[in-house]
């Protein structure tokens, strides 16, 4: 086989493929991996893999040892990172050996709509089995507590030594702090009251209480889309959950030079909504330069008690998602060094949902 016919054949593969050498240098380019990292619409003056791209969520170490260990690797999940675009694809890395010389053939594929919404859907139904284990925990623990508190209460009542209160005080104040830390496990249970809304409006509130907290250090831009209608809502409820991930995007960059977040509305046209779709939706953006959040815990984000920061109770995105399933919603997150995103999605008229088939539209 020529070399024209094999570079005509892969340059007519739908699916992005690099040709690496040992050192991750760029081998090869098919069009479809110019097009995926938008070579047309910029240059790119070093021949390294990295200069494709703005971040990549699979370990460049793992690629490497393909030529060692001589099998490929494979990864469904990718997020891929070019122009601060962040994209969501499924990779392999294969070794082969040509012209006495080893290579690694990645091939890239981003995911269809159909295939993000199976792993959404499973995503959820992970996240709600997750919740309830949780709450089943949480009730079993709450029970003992208020009988542990009620003897505590009891006793101090017998005690002949005023001195031994100190004691049975420490014992309800710690009974105390439990019921509230398992009140927030398990959240808010019914929907609040539901009445026409301006998601701006709850979004100024959401600036002003940042602004107080930090005494304006961060940088708060505005980007909000006019033509956004009212919809009904519950405003506290939202203006909680908003609350509780700008707040976390404002303690992420207290160390980081010129910490900015924007704040952006948009309208959504059919939308998929765990497999609904919405003819009308608003869409939310909490956008912020910190450092990204540890890959680690970014599957397992809106779980409770997960938290990438040091003394954080991992409750905030719990309870933040839990308010925004109330409201037929849904949070996406896509995060890397420099970049992390936030995303709402609320239905404007929830009643008006049409039913799509996993798999298919």
């Amino acid at each position: 086989m020529s070399t024209e016919f094999a570079h005509a054949i892969l340059n007519n593969v739908t699916n992005a493929i690099v040709v690496l050498d040992e050192s991750l240098e760029v081998y090869y380019l098919n069009t479809a991996a110019e097009s995926l990292f938008s070579l047309a619409q910029r240059k790119i003056d070093s021949p390294a893999f990295t200069a494709l791209y703005d971040h990549l969520s699979v370990d460049l170490h793992l690629i490497t040892q393909t030529l060692i260990s001589g099998q490929p690797l494979s990864d469904s999940d990718v997020t891929l990172v070019v122009d601060g675009n962040p994209l969501s694809i499924e990779l392999q890395a294969s070794p082969v050996s040509f012209q006495k010389q080893l290579l690694i053939v990645i091939e890239m594929q981003q995911q269809t709509p159909q295939r993000r919404m199976t792993q959404e859907l499973s995503l959820l139904a992970q996240q709600q089995a997750a919740k309830e284990l949780v709450r089943g925990l949480a009730h079993e623990i709450k029970n003992p507590l208020g009988g542990l508190r009620g003897a505590a209460q009891l006793l101090e009542k017998t005690l002949p030594d005023p001195d031994l209160k100190e004691y049975t005080q420490i014992i309800i104040e710690q009974a105390d702090r439990l019921r509230n830390l398992v009140d927030r496990l398990l959240g808010p249970q019914r929907p609040g009251i539901r009445q026409q809304g301006n998601i701006h409006k709850v979004l100024e509130n959401v600036r002003q209480l940042i602004a107080l907290d930090d005494g304006n250090c961060t940088k708060i831009v505005r980007d909000y889309d006019p033509s956004l209608p009212d919809f009904e809502m519950d405003s506290e409820q939202l203006e909680q959950a908003l609350l509780n991930v700008v707040r976390n995007a404002a303690q992420a960059l207290r160390h980081t030079p010129d910490g900015e977040i924007i704040l952006r509305t948009r309208t959504e046209h059919q939308t998929l909504i765990h497999g609904q779709r919405y003819r009308l939706a608003a869409r939310i953006e909490i956008i912020d330069n910190g450092p990204g959040i540890p890959a680690a815990i970014q599957d397992t984000l809106f779980y409770p008690m997960v938290s990438g920061r040091q003394g954080g109770t991992g409750l905030g995105l719990s309870i933040a998602q839990n308010l925004i399933d109330q409201h037929k919603g849904k949070i996406e997150v896509s995060s890397s060094p420099g970049h992390t995103n936030f995303t709402f999605y609320l239905p404007i008229n929830p009643a008006a949902a049409d039913h799509v088939q996993s798999g298919r539209e």
